[in-house]
């Protein structure tokens, strides 16, 4: 939009720059354009009228603002149009050339005159005919239309884009660069002073490594320091498969003068031979994402070393384990026990000591480089193992063997379920021997037998006729009945609260004194005889001779037995009597054989132990803590049960094959019921001590379901003179010297 500045003869341009005055002249060599003078063969409109023969056509245009009407007044002066900077085009022979001091209007666009008609014609009918202008004479410059303030307004071309401001650009620039660079800063302050710490602590968790050592376990050994259980140092192969990947050969040659390759089949190449499996096997094992890889346990120290020089440590390594051998085998082999892979006793004496022997495990930490390799100039922190005790027990290795032989013997030719073999010192209540049979090597486990513990501590049965040595104690030791007591003894008795009991066997009335009745295990006559012992005293006297309570072994899975109600008010009928002759209650093979300890003891009982004492790593001896004796009965009435008993290994006795050459014998046989499924059967039993004159040793025989005999007298006697003479000799113990003195048994 332009005007007239007032005074000053000038234009305004749109904008807002003054034009030069309308009389400037125009340059040479062209037409005046914008000043009003028609071109050469042009009206003053700025177009040549069209031709009759040939239609005008209408040249585009880059604008073609609405033609607004004209004033009534026309303009003073004109200012010269603005050039277009697009290239004009020359007028060409035969086509009209628009003026180009006139903007171009499109008639169509503004809704006038129809397609094709002269622009000039168009223009005119545009413009309302009062307002219209009239054209200029010839030669002179017509006057420019006026336009409405619409089309000024439309007609305003866009100013020129300015020229860029490099310094905006560059605060820019330098603004984002600080930015950037106080992020860093904050987030350098918060890693060095609040994250350094524990980054450095992460840094260092991850480098260092901690290795375990393993405690040596403590050796179990016998009486004689004959070894039972040991450990030997034994190693693990392990690989890393991810730092396998790594390995080169670098020209190495394996054992049979190959090139090593590369990666999991160049280790293999080197290894193979060593562990003694095929490469192709063992590059297998050595290919995988993991970094733990187990090749081969329990490696002898030789392999180890071997591996050790092939200093590939940082692909290989081998971790110094403990593996727990039996040099003895089978002999006390369930007794002993085993242990687990973590060396962790699982049973018998391994589980009942593991405090002592298993000791505390060290350790070596150190910082370690990528490829697994100590940094030697790093900080190391070493804690030394502390190896466990070794412990003694009061087992021979030689009368244990001898025991399981005999008793694994007598099973076979009896046809016995299983048997039990214990042998005891009855001055101090050591155990010498305590076989099973069947007994299971620690050193093969291919079974689950190894963890089945001794069975003369956790089966339980009725001592049967072994328990009425406790009736003969409490019936002697409270004035009750003397040795030559007499008794009429018929194979049947009925006691007055209407009970019926019977003897092993028929047989005619007998008329037996006190000692014949316990030497010819009569039942009826051991009911007669304890008629006259309280109730309160005969369940007393149970108890006083270890019965219903745990033994003193302290080996896993122990039983303590079953006993008849606490109060005796609760007893029934049939109880009350039962219990004078070993029924009615159940012990496990070693209450019962204490029993006869504590009688050949003097009357007192000593508790049952294996324990004789521990070695320290240094070499510190702790022997066992002695716990004090119990007295039961008096050694007078010990001594005279003795003699008792020893007329029942006498020709007249049931358990005459019990007796060993050279040695007076005193023992009881005996033949428990057991409930079976829906029926019953038997546990024939022996328990005897020698020398009788001056009692030594203990040895109890029991044997469950014998086929050949149910009565100890002929089963399990004849085992216990195998075991208590070898035992007797190997334990140097002089024979008999005082003659038999045998009490009467009849009357």
């Amino acid at each position: 939009m332009t005007g007239t500045t007032p005074g000053s003869g000038r234009q305004r341009t749109p904008s807002g720059r003054a034009a030069g005055p309308r009389s400037t002249p125009p340059r040479s060599g062209r037409s005046a354009q914008g000043q009003g003078k028609p071109a050469p063969g042009k009206s003053a409109q700025g177009a040549s009228p069209p031709r009759k023969d040939q239609p005008s056509k209408a040249q585009p245009s880059r604008a073609q603002p609405k033609a607004r009407p004209a004033t009534a007044q026309p303009k003073k002066a004109q200012p010269k149009a603005q050039p277009k900077k697009s290239r004009p085009s020359r007028a060409q022979p035969g086509k009209s050339q628009p003026n180009k001091s006139q903007p171009r209007t499109s008639s169509t666009r503004l809704g006038f005159g129809a397609p094709g008609a002269p622009r000039g014609a168009a223009l005119r009918d545009a413009a309302p005919r009062s307002t219209a202008p009239r054209p200029a004479p010839p030669g002179t410059a017509a006057p420019r239309p006026a336009r409405s303030p619409v089309a000024r307004s439309r007609m305003v071309r866009p100013l020129p884009p300015r020229p860029g401001r490099p310094e905006v650009r560059q605060r820019w620039l330098v603004g984002i660069a600080a930015v950037v660079v106080l992020i860093f800063l904050v987030r350098l302050v918060h890693v060095q002073l609040i994250e350094g710490p524990s980054l450095a602590a992460e840094a260092e968790a991850a480098r260092t490594a901690t290795a375990v050592t393993p405690a040596h376990r403590g050796d179990i050994t016998d009486a004689d320091g004959v070894v039972l259980a040991t450990s030997v140092d034994r190693y693990t192969v392990v690989g890393d498969p991810v730092a396998i990947e790594d390995f080169r050969g670098s020209g190495r040659v394996d054992a049979e003068g190959d090139k090593v390759q590369d990666g999991a089949l160049g280790i293999a190449q080197l290894l193979a031979p060593i562990l003694d499996m095929p490469k192709a096997e063992l590059a297998a094992d050595l290919v995988g994402k993991s970094r733990y890889r187990v090749l081969a346990k329990n490696v002898v120290p030789q392999v180890q070393r071997a591996i050790a020089d092939l200093q590939v440590r940082a692909y290989i390594r081998t971790d110094l384990t403990s593996r727990r051998t039996y040099p003895s085998g089978a002999v006390a082999g369930s007794l002993v026990g085993f242990v687990n892979d973590e060396q962790t006793g699982q049973g018998g004496i391994e589980a009942a000591y593991d405090d002592l022997l298993a000791g505390t495990a060290g350790s070596d930490t150190y910082e370690r480089s990528l490829d697994g390799l100590r940094i030697p100039a790093a900080g190391q922190e070493s804690v030394p193992a502390v190896p466990g005790d070794s412990i003694q027990l009061s087992l021979v290795h030689d009368i244990q063997w001898k025991s399981q032989d005999s008793i694994d013997d007598a099973v076979r030719t009896s046809g016995a379920e299983y048997g039990i073999a214990i042998v005891q010192d009855v001055r101090t209540g050591e155990i010498v021997a305590l076989a099973d049979s069947g007994a299971v090597n620690p050193n093969d486990r291919s079974t689950s037998a190894v963890a089945g513990g001794s069975r003369a501590v956790k089966d339980v049965f009725d001592p049967g006729s072994t328990g009425k040595v406790v009736t003969m104690a409490a019936a002697l030791e409270g004035g009750y009945w003397t040795p030559e007591s007499q008794f009429t003894v018929p194979d049947r008795y009925t006691t007055p609260n209407g009970q019926t009991f019977q003897d092993s066997h028929e047989h005619p009335v007998q008329k037996l004194t006190l000692t014949g009745v316990l030497a010819q295990s009569s039942n009826t006559g051991t009911v007669q005889a304890g008629e006259k012992i309280p109730l309160q005293t005969r369940q007393d006297y149970l108890y006083k001779f270890g019965f219903g309570q745990p033994t003193g072994l302290n080996l896993p899975g122990e039983s303590a037995g079953i006993m008849p109600p606490a109060d005796v008010a609760d007893w029934d009928g049939r109880t009350q009597y039962a219990v004078l002759f070993g029924q009615g209650l159940s012990v496990n093979a070693m209450q019962a054989t204490s029993v006869f300890s504590t009688v050949a003891n003097g009357g007192v009982r000593m508790t049952p132990t294996l324990f004789e004492g521990s070695t320290s790593p240094d070499g510190t001896v702790t022997p066992a803590d002695q716990e004090p004796g119990e007295r039961v009965i008096s050694a007078d009435t010990a001594d005279t049960l003795v003699e008792m008993m020893e007329t029942v290994t006498g020709d007249e006795g049931t358990g005459k094959n019990a007796a060993v050459p050279g040695y007076r014998v005193a023992g009881k046989t005996g033949t428990a019921q057991m409930p079976a499924g829906n029926g019953w059967t038997y546990m024939a039993s022996f328990i005897g001590v020698a020398p009788a004159d001056d009692p030594r040793y203990t040895v109890a025989v029991f044997l469950k379901s014998p086929h050949s005999s149910i009565f100890g007298g002929d089963v399990a006697a004849p085992v216990f003179s195998d075991v208590m003479g070898f035992t007797l000799q190997k334990m140097d113990v002089p024979p008999s010297e005082r003659a038999k003195h045998r009490l009467k048994t009849e009357w």
